[in-house]
Formats: C-alpha cells, sequence, structure tokens
C-alpha cells in the first residue's frame, strides 16, 4: 500500500531553492517514483528510491517558487497524487504554549479570523499526540494543510500566523507554508530523543529526575491520573472562556480572582508529553526529514526552575534538529523570554539567567538569530495575547538573515572602565524613555555589589555612573524577572537587549 506522508498531499508548501525531500510509507513493493509537475504540464523532477522497512524517501532538485504544481507518486501498479502544491518558503514552528497560544485567542484574532484570505499563506498542524498507537497514526495519516481562509484557521500559531503575514507582505509572490510543531508546557529536552538527552550531563539529569518522579508508574495508573487531571483542567478552561466571553478585555488579574489559579499538575509518567524524549518520537519523527528554509522557536519557560544550563541544552537541540533536517547550518530563529512574573510573586531572578542563556546561544552558535521581548511582558500573565510584535519582529529577523534586511533590536557588545564611569559599547544608537522602572540599569565595582546607575548618551555608548560604586567593572542591564516599562530602545522602537557583563 502506497501511502505519502501526509506533508505531501493536495495545498502542500514545498521547500524553494533546496533539495525538495519528498517521503511515506509503502508495502509490497521495491520502490517508489515521484515526479513533481508544474502548473502547465512540465516535468519539474523525476526520482526513485528504495522501500525500506516500510519507508521510502525520494529527492528531487531544488526549484524556484511556483503555484498549481502536482506530485504524482508510482508503486507499482499503484499511483496517489497530490494537487495544489505551492513552492515557496517553509518554516518549522516549535516551542511551548507561547507559540502554541493560537489566533482565536490573540489581540485580533477574531476579528482577523473573518475576513482574512491568502491562499499562498498556509499550515500544517502536527497532531498533538503524545503517545504512539492506532489513535497517533490515525490523526497524522488525516492531518492536511489548511490555506488561509476567511472562518478558519483560528487553531493556527498566532505568532507564526503574524510572522508568515509578514512574510507574504514583503514578498507577496512567494507562497509561505508553516508547519506547526508545539506543546504548552513542555521542556527544551521533551524535542530530542533519550538517546541525545544521554550524550549530556544535563540531559541525563533530565531524564533521571523524570524517571524518579514518574516513580516507575504503569501506563494504566498514569492514564486513570491524566483523565482526572483533564476534567478538571478542562472544566477550569470552560469557566475562564465563559467570563472572558462575559467580560471581553478584561485583565488577566481579573480573570484569575473570579475563576481560581490554573489547576496546572500534570501527572506524571510514561505517556506525559512532558516526558524528556517524548514529544520527539511521536511529533518531530513524524515530519522528519522534510525540506525547510528554518526553524522559528520560542521556549525556555519551562526551563527557568530547572537548569543552569540551559545554552548547552538548546546548543544540543538546535545541533539535533540541524542533523534530523539534513542540513548543518539550518537557519535558527528563536525569541527571548519577555518579562514576568506571577501575580503577588516575590522575584527569583531566574527568567534574566535563561534570557542570558538565550544569548549566548545566539552568539556561539552560527545560523542562529534571536529577538528581544524585553517590552512585550504582562504582570501575573505568562501567556501575553499581543502576538503581532512578536511574529513581526520574527519576520525582520528572518529579513535580516535571510533576506537582505530587516530591523533588530540594539544590544550591548562589550564595557570599557573609565575611571569611576563604565562605558557600554552599544550596536546601534539607544533613547532614554523616562516613565521607565526604575534601577533597571545597575554598575557594580569588583566586589560584585550591584547599585543602580545613572546612565548619559555618548554617540554610540552609554556611560553609566553611580554613588556607591567607584571604579566599576560590571555592568547589567534588566535583570529582573519583571519590571515594566523598559528604559532603553533603539531608535528604530526595539527595545535594546538586556545585558549583564
Amino acid at each position: 500500500m502506497l501511502k505519502p506522508a501526509s506533508l505531501f498531499t493536495d495545498g502542500a508548501v514545498l521547500c524553494r531553492r533546496k533539495e525538495i525531500r519528498i517521503f511515506g510509507s509503502a508495502s509490497g513493493v521495491p520502490a517508489v517514483t515521484v515526479r513533481l509537475i508544474s502548473r502547465e504540464g512540465a516535468l519539474l523532477g523525476e526520482n526513485s528510491a528504495p522501500v525500506e522497512e516500510g519507508r521510502f524517501l525520494v529527492t528531487l532538485p531544488p526549484q524556484e517558487a511556483q503555484t498549481g504544481c502536482r506530485l504524482v507518486f508510482c508503486a507499482g501498479a499503484e499511483l496517489a497524487e497530490a494537487e495544489d502544491v505551492a513552492i515557496g518558503e517553509v518554516f518549522l514552528a516549535g516551542g511551548q504554549s507561547n507559540m502554541e497560544l493560537e489566533l482565536r485567542n490573540a489581540d485580533e484574532g477574531p476579528e482577523l479570523i473573518r475576513q482574512y484570505q491568502d491562499p499562498l499563506l498556509r499550515f500544517f498542524n502536527v497532531p498533538k499526540i503524545a503517545i504512539s498507537g492506532p489513535e497517533h497514526r490515525q490523526a497524522n495519516d488525516s492531518t492536511r494543510w489548511q490555506a488561509i481562509s476567511p472562518g478558519n484557521g483560528g487553531v493556527n500559531s498566532a505568532v507564526a500566523y503574524f510572522f508568515a503575514a509578514k512574510l507574504r507582505e514583503r514578498m507577496p509572490d512567494i507562497p509561505v507554508g508553516i508547519i506547526g510543531c508545539y506543546w504548552g508546557g513542555t521542556s527544551v529536552t521533551c524535542w530530542m530523543d533519550e538517546e541525545t538527552l544521554r550524550t549530556d550531563p544535563e540531559g541525563t539529569r533530565y531524564l533521571e529526575d523524570y524517571a524518579a518522579l514518574a516513580g516507575g508508574k504503569s501506563m494504566e495508573t498514569w492514564l486513570a491520573e491524566e483523565k482526572q487531571f483533564q476534567d478538571t483542567f478542562g472544566a477550569w478552561n470552560l469557566t475562564v472562556e465563559k467570563y472572558k466571553h462575559e467580560h471581553p478585555g478584561v485583565p488577566w488579574n481579573d480573570v484569575i480572582a473570579a475563576c481560581g489559579l490554573v489547576p496546572w499538575n500534570p501527572p506524571a509518567g510514561p505517556g506525559s508529553p512532558y516526558r524528556p524524549g517524548g514529544l520527539a518520537e511521536t511529533m518531530v519523527r513524524e515530519i522528519i526529514p522534510v525540506t525547510v528554509t528554518g526553524v522559528l522557536f520560542y521556549q525556555g519557560e519551562e526551563d527557568t526552575t530547572k537548569t543552569d544550563h540551559y545554552d548547552e541544552l538548546f546548543t544540543l537541540l538546535i545541533r539535533t534538529w540541524r542533523t534530523w533536517f539534513r542540513e548543518e547550518d539550518l537557519p535558527f530563529l528563536f525569541v527571548q523570554l519577555p518579562m514576568w512574573i506571577d501575580s503577588g510573586a516575590a522575584d527569583t531572578f531566574l527568567w534574566p539567567k535563561l534570557r542570558k542563556a538565550q544569548a549566548a546561544v545566539r552568539d556561539a552558535v552560527p545560523g542562529t538569530g534571536m529577538i528581544c521581548l524585553l517590552d512585550q511582558g504582562e504582570y501575573g500573565n505568562i501567556h501575553p495575547t499581543a502576538k503581532r510584535p512578536v511574529g513581526e519582529r520574527l519576520a525582520e529577523l528572518a529579513g535580516a538573515m535571510l533576506y537582505g534586511g530587516g530591523e533588530l533590536s540594539p544590544r550591548a557588545e562589550g564595557i570599557r572602565p573609565e575611571g569611576n564611569v563604565l562605558a557600554v559599547l552599544l550596536s546601534a544608537p539607544v533613547e532614554i524613555r523616562k516613565d521607565a522602572a526604575p534601577g533597571l540599569l545597575e554598575i557594580a565595582g569588583a566586589d560584585g555589589r550591584y547599585v543602580p546607575a545613572q546612565a548619559e548618551l555618548c554617540g554610540g555608548r552609554l556611560l553609566l555612573r553611580a554613588d556607591g560604586a567607584e571604579r566599576p567593572v560590571h555592568a547589567r542591564y534588566a535583570w529582573t524577572d519583571y519590571a515594566a516599562p523598559v528604559s532603553l530602545f533603539g531608535l528604530n522602537g526595539l527595545p535594546l537587549e538586556p545585558f549583564d557583563f
């Protein structure tokens, strides 16, 4: 039986200007042949590959952007076709809940859903199933690409939608496809396989910690606990949706006050989506090794309390996915965590540590880029609904990395002691906004005791000084879980990245 992967069915978007990899399953035949045919009927590419252990992988030559193509699959006497195939830019959108947040729940989302129309902007959402089996197989076999049209697509990632829509504005003749592969509440370790995790001490620790938490629980026991959790969490979500419908635009703190705290206590066990290595097998493996333009990644919240070595784990993820998707310099565009603290909570100073780790990955790993959201956090709400800035800043980053130009946040590139003044060297000029939260700029002497600093702009430098910090040698900005509003912005309106030297 011939069965192309769902990625290569009607409405598919294939990646332009790279080798095109087509795969699926087949049985009872030695090989599968794939033809790519243009709208005009011209043969764009043809190749065959053997069937090995029930799977096939056919490669086709790179193509330029176009629409109206067909894929024709031949396996012995069996034929399969995919119509309305486009060739353009394809991005994999991954991560946890802020990437997962659906367009219907985002600012502007409901209105956009009613009116948007773009047949060249298409989404393919990998089914969120954490256990292999018949349900998992059926869901993946039935998933299809969906073009943007009025009334549909509300379940798509809001971040990915705003990114793709901005890309379509920039390149109106180029189709854009988004492959959504995300799950709220997941650690970075959920998206790598166990064998890979065991090559790293932190990955091994995550596996061992989770095994201890699960306590050898059977699948049957876990399923019963999971059902109880889902019933409780589902009832809470329905209460929240009803309250938000009755009180449009209500602040998140009021939602919590009316509906109660989020009952977030998913049980650990062998079928949990939060187990290290799990979703790499049940989700990412379903789309390997599709050809993509790049990866969009928004994740890290779950790991703030779990590791001081997020940079190691994130670097391992990038290296792993580049191997799986067969491109050693596959572009990775990711989101630095914004400001956040839970209502009434004390500052843990863990979020700035993770932001620093994310920036370290950007600085150390070639072919990566990061956007800053320091001005987009929301007190008491870890899921801000303003997703347009996130998506559009990712699109600007894509422009800078891939398309010849885009606006980026300014960043601090180093410090230079000048007596009782510490000069911070900037990548671009900034402006100081006076209505900002106090104390975000700090300096320290050799003793490491930080005090709030006064700032003066001098060309491409930020001059910091403070009483009680003679001959300062350290500087940091926004070393806090949450403070708003922030004070430093580039002349392009984007926030200065946080720094710690």
